[in-house]
């Protein structure tokens, strides 16, 4: 029986040994030249809680349908993208988003909403969206854009992040 993830019967299922081989992976390749590379110790996991899950979701279908009220949670969608705290000497970029100074240097994921929208050529793409921007009432899917240099006065977008890294938290409870 196939209890991967990408199986249509069961979705969100995946084998232990799976999971092993692809952490496994990233830790001998990825991880070894990060560490190597920048002298580091670096986060190989990240831990979220549930209400902020939950929440984060909830703000994207909350506010996607005040963008666009046609929306569908079907059209919705989170990207993950990997990045990298400043180093400390940088750190005061954080202030409006605090979070340890313990963290500076090392990668963590920044989650961001996504929105489904036909393309030129008739292609369903699923765009970064920020839904506090808007052209004309109509939601408005970023496409490799930033807010800066589009117009817009304030820069602010639905975002996610703040999550518990390891190290330098201490990887207690996990089994990967």
């Amino acid at each position: 029986m196939n209890t991967e993830s990408n199986n249509p019967l069961q979705p969100g299922t995946m084998s232990n040994s799976l999971i092993q081989a692809l952490i496994d992976n990233y830790r001998q390749t990825h991880l070894n030249v990060i560490n190597t590379a920048l002298g580091i110790d670096d986060a190989h996991s990240i831990w979220f809680d549930l209400p902020k899950l939950k929440n984060f979701i909830a703000n994207i279908e909350a506010e996607a349908t005040k963008a666009n009220p046609d929306a569908s949670t079907e059209d919705l969608g989170v990207r993950f993208y990997y990045a990298t705290y400043p180093k400390q000497e940088n750190w005061s970029i954080m202030d409006s988003h605090p979070v340890p100074i313990e963290y500076a240097g090392r990668h963590t994921l920044v989650m961001v909403p996504t929105l489904k929208k036909t393309n030129e050529t008739g292609e369903l793409i699923d765009y970064d969206f920020n839904p506090f921007q808007s052209t004309e009432g109509k939601s408005f899917a970023l496409a490799n854009k930033s807010a800066k240099g589009m117009g817009e006065d304030d820069d602010t977008s639905l975002g996610e992040n703040n999550g518990i890294l390891v190290p330098p938290k201490a990887p207690l409870g996990q089994s990967f």
